[in-house]
């Protein structure tokens, strides 16, 4: 929260953050400038320090904070704001907030042209313009029907969330629902996690002892903020679907203008207010006549992991056989956990990469793993997730049953000498296990990532199957001819949200979908089940 650095945060916290509309408190904002500048001034008017004296330690708040945070969208437009502010504050000239806005944006835009095609520096400018703009009416108005302390936080918050909510949709195909609230109940907790991360980091450098001494109180509100997040993530709706891209955010500033209408017309709100009845009831009725996660009788889970892969095959009540655990134990602990695994006979790790194997411990969290299955051309690096375990190789021709489960090997078709940390990625990813899945009304093509030359090997020995599990994350490697011998009606592309390598390829979504597969994705769905059904197979996504 002091400098948005997360790299050591949980998947899972960070998913509950995104869901709650707190992301933004888990990285650089101009909020926490504003909070460290007003601490600063108020120690400098408790010091006596006049006006024309004030800014200077200010300054040198700000410049070390730049330092510290890094130079991000967010934390120089709030620079170049703070700095205005403090020259106003200097010369004694009216701080108006909305000129001092202009006024970063056009000198930044200037500096740096790229700033403005960055989702970041937008988001920042609009959550303050929103402040500056919608909260103060907002504020007034409900001031007349609640206490002012409540009518400021409330404006405040809502201000922000309606602001930047467009942009927001662009980038997340979703709207959140209880960000306001989320917001409203760690607000209070924000401004001393801060101050005293930040008051900690400095302490740390004369001493430790000292230092720990603040963390505690800054630990209990971040405490508070986790606890918000996890509640408000854990509400049934916290996010709704929305369309994505600038249509979704065309349609969402429709919604609203149709909002702002109805809140003037007394006799729309009534309207509005007997069809949200109306919708609310028929919502409570689904939700008690239908099925909750896991759908019953789901043979198949492709669970989200982000940027990797882990699935569970049905084997039983309880039991599930597990192939590949993603990049994080978080993530894939969570899956399992919701689809009521307590039992893995046989855990398969397609092959020695991060995002396939990082989350073994995730797995093994609680649970009795039975087996590993590991690729003949091993690196030695799954032992180190995998110790204590009994490990054997999956060599193409086997099969293994689990209950009415059963596992053929179709690859690697090559057994040569174990992947060396010199092999680049390519080699790792055709070294993958190639799985085909089948039990009564299921089949599944598990691909792991092999790319074009193990596809191209593998290609005349592939059976059409009912699922293809897409290989290497819908990348642009695939080969149309193993595609096709697939011949699977459901793909399923396990990918991360905003990955940096452009999976999956629309020129791969597109040839599936030619192929005649209805394609689903991790990072737009979440967790993915196949159901089998009286009439075939079925997709169920957890959103």
């Amino acid at each position: 929260m002091v400098v948005g650095d997360n790299s050591r945060l949980d998947q899972k916290l960070s998913d509950d953050f995104r869901a709650a509309g707190l992301a933004h408190l888990l990285v650089v904002s101009g909020a926490n400038l504003a909070i460290v500048i007003g601490a600063v001034l108020a120690l400098c008017r408790f010091a006596g320090l006049g006006r024309r004296v004030a800014p200077f330690p200010a300054a040198l708040a700000v410049a070390a904070f730049v330092v510290v945070a890094r130079p991000e969208p967010s934390v120089l437009r709030a620079t170049v704001m703070g700095v205005i502010g403090l020259l106003a504050l200097f010369t004694g000239r009216p701080r108006q907030g909305v000129p001092a806005l202009a006024a970063a944006v056009l000198l930044l835009v200037l500096i740096d042209p790229g700033l403005a095609r960055s989702y970041g520096f937008a988001l920042s400018v609009l959550a303050t313009a929103g402040l500056l703009v919608l909260a103060p009416p907002w504020r007034e108005r409900l001031r007349r029907r609640m206490p002012d302390l409540l009518a400021d936080a409330l404006a405040i918050a809502a201000a922000a969330q309606v602001a930047v909510a467009p942009v927001l949709v662009m980038l997340s195909g979703e709207v959140g629902v209880v960000s306001v609230a989320a917001n409203l109940l760690a607000a209070p907790a924000v401004a001393p996690a801060t101050l005293l991360g930040a008051l900690g980091a400095v302490t740390a450098l004369i001493s430790v002892p000292i230092a720990e001494l603040l963390m505690w109180p800054a630990g209990f509100a971040v405490g508070w903020i986790v606890w918000v997040a996890r509640a408000s993530a854990k509400l049934p709706y916290a996010t709704i679907p929305w369309k994505g891209g600038g249509l979704g955010a065309l349609t969402l500033l429709a919604a609203c203008a149709l909002a702002v209408l109805i809140l003037r017309s007394r006799r729309l709100r009534l309207a509005a207010v007997a069809v949200t009845a109306g919708i609310l009831l028929a919502v409570i009725g689904l939700r008690v006549i239908a099925p909750g996660w896991p759908p019953p009788a789901w043979a198949m889970v492709a669970c989200d992991v982000g940027q990797g892969d882990a699935l569970a095959l049905a084997a039983g009540p309880g039991r599930a056989v597990v192939v590949d655990t993603g990049p994080d134990p978080g993530p894939v602990n969570a899956c399992l956990g919701r689809l009521g695994v307590r039992d893995v006979p046989m855990l398969i790790l397609t092959h020695p990469h991060a995002d396939h194997i990082g989350g073994t411990a995730g797995v093994r969290e609680g649970r009795r793993v039975h087996t590993v299955l590991t690729t003949p051309r091993a690196s030695g690096r799954e032992a180190r997730y995998t110790s204590g375990l009994l490990s054997r190789v999956a060599l193409p021709g086997q099969r293994w049953n689990v209950g009415d489960l059963e596992l053929s090997v179709l690859g690697p078709l090559s057994t040569g000498p174990g992947l060396t940390p010199a092999d680049d990625g390519t080699t790792i990813n055709n070294a993958s296990i190639v799985l085909v899945a089948r039990r009564p009304g299921f089949s599944a093509l598990l691909a792991g990532d092999v790319e074009l030359e193990a596809q191209r090997a593998l290609a005349g020995s592939v059976p059409a199957v009912q699922v293809l599990k897409v290989p290497h994350h819908g990348s642009r490697s695939q080969d149309p001819a193993f595609l096709t011998a697939a011949h699977a009606s459901v793909s399923l592309i396990s990918v991360g949200r905003d990955n940096d390598y452009g999976h999956p390829s629309p020129v791969t979504v597109n040839r599936l979908q030619h192929l005649g597969a209805h394609v689903h994705r991790t990072d737009q769905e979440g967790d993915i089940a196949v159901v089998r059904t009286a009439t075939g197979l079925s997709i169920v996504p957890r959103h």
